[in-house]
């Protein structure tokens, strides 16, 4: 009797530890995200097989993220990383690698996914960076998840990462990817119908947020509230885009939530404007909760706002 409780027993055991070792078929992959976008890509390409939590939420500026015990102790539980790249999550990022202690998402580990390669990035600097040049990205613009045409790109730099970290459900990711591909093909053909009033359409930005976003549909940013990335706008600098947006008719002002209204309302005041608070991120407002929802619901607001103030673009 004693012998088959002890047999059990180990039984027991070598059932849970079973359960707790990473990449094994009956166990999800612990996946910690730094933004709500990629957290919501990894669900599209992991499904069930995957648990994963976000760091960045979708109405936080990304660039400016406070490294939380939380967020620390939830990377060192983690099979999987997966960043933006191009140094967006430089300032806070690093702190929690570091404070993990936890090798499986290290830089050089399978579980380090780095979402940005192979996309064709915009606005890569040339010649010598500094400081009075505001806070420009050496690497190039790190929105690029902002052009849904990039999203095939992450989401095979992510089934990719997931099948390294668990190989024995690759071919359920990489269905999954192609699952996503389906779906998005279809969804950027409805967009880009939708948009076509857009084209051309010429915005003023606060910070510069959108250049793949404008891309993506059609838009033209002639001026930023910002005189530099980061830089607060002046009275000069913003009695000159004042002067511009009257000069070219331009109407729509694109904010993201992080920022005050009071600099973009005067200007809105003064021209005959609207601003338009965009949705960098999944998560930046109630409802916008997957991929798809993100470009569903900053078309709506751009096509209201065009509508409602009479935008046309320049011919």
């Amino acid at each position: 009797m004693r012998f088959h409780c002890a047999a059990a027993a180990t039984a027991l055991l070598a059932a849970g530890l079973l359960a707790t070792t990473p990449g094994l078929a009956q166990d999800k992959v612990r996946v910690v995200a730094t933004t709500q976008d990629l957290a919501a890509l990894v669900r599209e390409i992991g499904g069930d097989d995957v648990q994963v939590t976000a760091i960045a939420r979708g109405y936080q500026d990304p660039h400016f993220v406070e490294s939380k015990p939380s967020y620390i102790l939830e990377a060192s539980r983690a099979d999987a990383l997966v960043f933006v790249g191009l140094d967006l999550e430089i300032g806070w990022l690093p702190n929690i690698l570091v404070g993990s202690r936890n090798p499986r998402i290290q830089r050089g580990s399978p579980g380090h996914i780095d979402a940005s390669r192979g996309i064709r990035l915009q606005e890569v600097p040339t010649g010598r960076i500094t400081r009075d040049l505001g806070d420009l990205h050496a690497y190039g613009n790190p929105h690029y998840w902002l052009d849904p045409a990039n999203a095939p790109t992450m989401a095979a730099n992510i089934a990719s990462g997931l099948a390294a970290v668990d190989p024995e459900r690759a071919s359920a990711y990489e269905q999954r990817r192609r699952d996503f591909e389906a779906r998005l093909e279809r969804k950027l053909g409805d967009w880009e119908t939708r948009a076509a009033p857009l084209e051309g359409l010429h915005v003023v930005a606060y910070h510069n947020t959108w250049p793949y976003l404008a891309r993506a549909f059609g838009l033209v940013v002639d001026e930023f509230l910002e005189p530099k990335p980061g830089i607060p706008p002046s009275p000069a600098h913003i009695a000159r885009v004042i002067s511009a947006m009257r000069a070219n008719g331009t109407k729509l002002i694109l904010v993201e939530p992080w920022f005050n209204r009071k600099v973009p309302d005067l200007v809105a005041s003064k021209t005959g404007g609207r601003v338009v608070q965009l949705l960098p991120s999944v998560g930046g407002a109630e409802g916008v909760a997957t991929y798809f929802d993100l470009f569903d619901h900053d078309l709506d607001a751009l096509l209201q706002a065009a509508r409602e103030t009479g935008a046309r673009a320049a011919r």
